[in-house]
């Protein structure tokens, strides 16, 4: 059934941000969602998208190009802020297979480090800041008159957590949570920078990605206490519409995410959504099929009522739980495209 409606994508989306009514939920994400059958278009290889912002706009623009998904995201990997902090970074160039960027090298080794940790001067002009902004404005140039652009920055306690051992972070968070407030207050200045790029490159909205603030390893009163102030205070200098997405099951700590001051909130596949919704009320919620056993890995139908419950649930758009995996079959997403369109709660 062909959609009736007048309304563009990037109008459904940018209505919904702004409390405006839209026709149906949109069907978008803020996190990476590039597809193999998208880099077979252009003939590129995977690692090479991450070091050529034309070859990553491309990519990105691809998977609204042949499925119809509502948005243009950029980057791929989560590794660009501690990139720029100076982190070394491993791209796996020289292979063939789907791998996603990881540190190589942290800069922080022990907990006395924790205290050197400094935004340097040039932060913005490191790395790969530079060429994200330059792959905004090709994606911009290229599908913005249709869909949002979206980038995404990570959250300070997951940005920190890929700057020194994740296991010694968590732990310290327990034993010395004021140590880990100095480091993530630091870490906030530096994404509030990096955010402030995307937005001058043209990004529509910015994804805060506090994966590693999950309450499956971090009790709500911590969220609350050590987590939730930096969250304000980035949310509070972002003037782009924003979306917080955390990982795991949320559902307890579901108001103070909203408390953090994003446009809307994100839920992964393990959260119940429909009891987020009754907690939450009318605050924006993005969620939460599951990207990989779901629309990679499931079968047409499994995605259809996977959609229909999301709606059901409560969602205000349709939206992954995490990245969508590559190898994600182009005719997965256009059923789930078809489903969104058509279906009603």
């Amino acid at each position: 059934m062909a959609e009736t409606t007048t309304m563009t994508p990037r109008e459904r989306v940018l209505k919904l941000f702004s409390g405006a009514e839209v026709d149906r939920p949109p069907c978008f994400s803020g996190m990476g969602n590039v597809t193999t059958a998208g880099l077979k278009e252009f003939g590129y290889k995977f690692a090479a998208l991450h070091s050529n912002a034309k070859m990553m706009a491309d990519a990105a623009a691809a998977t609204y190009k042949l499925t119809g998904f509502e948005c243009g995201v950029v980057p791929f990997d989560l590794c660009v802020e501690a990139e720029a902090l100076g982190c070394e970074i491993n791209v796996y160039a020289h292979l063939e297979d789907i791998l996603y960027p990881t540190i190589r090298k942290k800069i922080i080794h022990d907990e006395a480090e924790m205290e050197t940790v400094d935004i340097p001067a040039d932060f913005t002009k490191r790395g790969r800041i530079p060429l994200l902004k330059e792959a905004i404005k090709f994606l911009k140039a290229d599908i913005g008159g249709e869909v949002a652009i979206g980038s995404y920055v990570l959250g300070p306690f997951t940005l920190a957590g890929q700057i020194m051992e994740l296991n010694d972070l968590l732990k310290l968070s327990f034993k010395k949570p004021e140590k880990v407030g100095r480091l993530l207050e630091t870490l906030a200045e530096a994404i509030i920078l990096y955010a402030a790029e995307l937005e001058d490159a043209g990004a529509d909205y910015i994804t805060v990605r506090e994966m590693g603030a999950t309450s499956d390893v971090l009790s709500p009163r911590v969220f609350k206490n050590l987590i939730l102030p930096h969250l304000q205070k980035i949310f509070s200098r972002i003037k782009a519409h924003t979306v917080l997405h955390i990982c795991g099951k949320t559902n307890d700590i579901a108001v103070f995410m909203t408390e953090s001051g994003a446009s809307a909130i994100s839920a992964d596949q393990k959260n119940d959504v429909a009891e987020t919704r009754k907690k939450i009320g009318s605050a924006l919620l993005f969620g939460n099929y599951d990207p990989y056993n779901v629309l990679v890995a499931g079968t047409v139908e499994t995605v259809r009522q996977t959609v229909r419950k999301c709606i059901d649930d409560g969602v205000d758009a349709v939206w992954p739980g995490c990245d969508i995996w590559p190898t994600v079959p182009a005719e997965n997403i256009k059923a789930m495209m078809d489903e969104v369109i058509n279906y009603r709660r």
